[in-house]
């Protein structure tokens, strides 16, 4: 059985570091407030570029078909959205006279992967999918803000000579780490 609908893409995850202790520590109405005004900035500040296959808890799986995604484009859009974020939680400090304990890592991979629908919802399928998730997991990262280019992204990307003005950290098995701080 052959699928025509496999393509090539860059699925990209923004993932809030440090939300099950928030969740723990925060009144629900509170919480699911502060969750969705982030969250909301980050889709905003994706300015309609990547799809949205999901959203749960506090990432979003966005995904693009792209036969030669731009490093530069992404990593200009994930320190767009990471200062947004950082913006809305000083706003929401404020606002709500709290402290929220939040950072936000992302997660951006390439690869192959297909599309189904179930009712009204669309899924993605594939090891792309599958590897992107388990980048989330790594032992890699020293802090918790951070990009993860993995090394697929990097291969297939146009203009990854990596100049953005941040530490960066090789890691042969996983791609490049980005700190959007300096590494204490």
């Amino acid at each position: 059985m052959k699928n025509t609908n496999i393509h090539e893409g860059i699925i990209l995850i923004p993932d809030f570091s440090g939300f099950t202790e928030f969740v723990f520590n925060t009144k629900l109405y509170t919480g699911e407030y502060i969750v969705r005004q982030l969250l909301s900035t980050l889709i905003d500040m994706n300015e309609q570029y990547f799809e949205i296959s999901e959203i749960e808890g506090d990432a979003i799986l966005f995904y693009r078909y792209d036969n030669n995604p731009s490093y530069r484009k992404i990593s200009t859009m994930l320190w767009k959205m990471r200062n947004a974020f950082d913006q809305k939680i000083k706003e929401l400090n404020k606002e709500l006279s709290m402290s929220i304990d939040m950072s936000l890592k992302f997660i951006v991979h390439y690869g192959k992967f297909s599309q189904y629908k179930i009712g009204t919802f669309k899924k993605l399928y594939g090891k792309t999918v599958v590897e992107a998730h388990q980048m989330l997991k790594n032992e890699f990262a020293e802090q918790p803000s951070y990009a993860l280019f993995s090394n697929s992204f990097l291969e297939n990307s146009s203009n990854s000579e990596l100049e953005i003005n941040t530490q960066k950290y090789h890691l042969p098995e996983g791609g490049v780490i980005h700190y959007f701080e300096n590494v204490n």
